[in-house]
């Protein structure tokens, strides 16, 4: 029988909330600290490392921008395909955990 691999599935799920945290905040983004405010709820044992990890993830997946990555604090906002990935109007690719659409 196939464990499940806990890291990944919380990585996944990890990335979906951040990608619905800088949805909500289009379309200006959000910095570091309020997308862990936003996480932190989900994921109560979240580290400031393993925020920044997805978030570079995801900048390199080009569904969110990261700025300002050279100072203390990071700023993300959604991409357009980021967007388009949150609304179901482009499919997902592994990795990130968005839920079946439904509707």
């Amino acid at each position: 029988m196939m464990m499940p691999d806990i890291q990944k599935a919380r990585r996944a799920n990890l990335r979906w909330i951040v990608l619905l945290a800088l949805n909500s905040a289009r379309p200006l983004g959000a910095s570091e600290q309020i997308i862990y405010s936003a996480v932190q709820p989900v994921v109560p044992d979240i580290t400031q490392l393993e925020l920044r990890r997805e978030l570079d993830y995801l900048d390199e997946r080009e569904l969110i921008e990261v700025s300002e990555k050279d100072s203390p604090a990071w700023f993300a906002k959604l991409t357009r395909h980021g967007v388009d990935v949150v609304e179901y109007t482009q499919p997902c690719e592994a990795g990130i955990a968005r839920p079946k659409k439904y509707w």
